[in-house]
């Protein structure tokens, strides 16, 4: 570029006719697995598994209920939404590029657009949810687009090899520790679930709406650093949608039928397989020590990764069965929540916290597993509603709009465009 020329302005968001629906409605289903994979921790009354974060000793109606979120939902919608994150980072930087931005104006954008993701995961944890994960993407994001964002595909499929296959080596090491871990007297635990439960209820279940603030933003970090980097799989996810991206997987899908097949079968049968022994635990079909019911965490966590990454899979897939095809009334509405998908995100918590929390209206105490999916539904239909009706008045998400206006300092005079994501 001439050093007399002006920088090229920063391309403003993309416009419906650029998008893809795939992302769109991955985004909007992973939002009801969210709601469903979160609620079960405002319980707060009853004590839950050292195993999972769903409540002991219930009946046999909410046992079940609990059975089917700990294979479908529990620990995998997270890298799957970490997959869609790190897509949309490349799309944002490609969309740049294409427009003419510098490297530096481009990077630039991304770096401002993590710290404020972060931001708005500070406030959220402090207002309403400690177990945020907005701050947890950001923070990764931030990390990984320093360390990845050019470097070359073998570089990428190499350090996601090896993020796997710690994840793997972890689970295999922590079979055989909780087998030594269950000892002779049946596996008495050190520490009871009840005391785990008490420590993680903490925030939902204290009633002063103050403290009950002070302690979710002190957990928060913990959070942020053990879902975004001790974790592994968000990183992993994200650096895999970084190659995934360069190939414009999910927006062309059909042509990479065979690789979207194949992850997709493999992807969700290892994500329903790897938690089913957890499962049949919380149901009493499998005797394991409490001692060592900690084994099902990393197991959860290796084939969450793949179980996430198989449901993206899922979703390019009926992206290429909907080429050229209109989406439909219940597909145009979940693709309104995708395309809203942090407002929607913050919107269940706004939905949750104060009515099921012992600092507001306590519902939590009152409601059973079975009970809580259906509330976790009718909440995810309520943003459901809320983005149909954004989607016809033309305006996009609260949240999004907020986060671009803060983070598109320099923007071209792009139309404003219904429902466009932060990208």
């Amino acid at each position: 570029m001439n050093e007399n020329q002006p920088p090229v302005p920063l391309r403003g968001p993309s416009r419906s006719v650029e998008r893809a629906p795939a992302p769109d409605l991955a985004r909007g289903m992973m939002l009801l697995l969210i709601a469903l994979a979160n609620t079960p921790i405002y319980l707060w009354a009853t004590t839950h598994s050292s195993s999972s974060n769903h409540p002991m000793d219930e009946g046999t109606l909410d046992s079940a209920v609990s059975a089917v979120l700990i294979v479908v939902a529990d620990l995998r919608v997270y890298p799957m939404f970490a997959f869609l994150f790190g897509y949309g980072i490349v799309q944002l930087y490609l969309r740049q590029q294409a427009a003419g931005v510098s490297e530096a104006d481009a990077r630039a954008l991304l770096r401002r657009r993590n710290l404020l993701l972060i931001a708005f995961g500070a406030v959220h944890a402090l207002l309403l949810w400690y177990g945020d994960i907005i701050g947890a993407y950001g923070l990764v994001g931030l990390v990984l687009v320093a360390l990845f964002l050019r470097r070359s595909d073998r570089t990428l499929l190499t350090w996601a090899g090896i993020g796997t296959g710690l994840l793997v080596l972890l689970a295999v090491l922590s079979v055989v520790g909780a087998s030594f871990a269950a000892g002779p007297e049946d596996g008495q635990a050190a520490t009871s679930p009840a005391t785990d439960s008490a420590f993680m209820m903490a925030p939902i279940a204290e009633e002063n709406p103050l403290w009950a603030a002070v302690l979710r933003i002190a957990y928060w970090p913990l959070i942020v650093i053990g879902q975004g980097v001790v974790g592994v799989a968000v990183p992993v996810a994200i650096v895999l949608a970084f190659w995934a991206a360069r190939r414009r997987i999910l927006e062309e899908p059909w042509n990479h039928l065979p690789l979207l097949r194949r992850t997709a079968v493999v992807g969700i049968a290892v994500g329903w397989l790897g938690p089913l022994p957890s499962a049949l635990h919380h149901l009493g079909l499998l005797a394991v020590p409490e001692a060592a019911a900690w084994v099902f965490w990393p197991v959860q966590l290796a084939t969450g990764l793949v179980g996430g990454i198989g449901y993206v899979a899922l979703f390019g897939l009926i992206g290429a069965r909907l080429r050229g095809r209109p989406l439909g009334r219940v597909g145009t509405a979940v693709s309104a929540v995708g395309k809203r998908s942090m407002s929607c995100y913050i919107g269940q918590s706004v939905l949750c916290a104060p009515i099921l929390s012992a600092w507001g209206l306590g519902l939590g105490a009152h409601l059973g597993s079975a009970a809580m999916a259906l509330f976790a539904v009718g909440v995810w239909l309520a943003t459901l509603a809320f983005a149909v009706l954004l989607e016809r008045a033309g305006k996009r998400g609260p949240a999004e709009v907020a986060l671009r206006r803060l983070a598109y300092r320099r923007t071209t005079a792009d139309p404003a465009d219904a429902g466009s994501t932060t990208r």
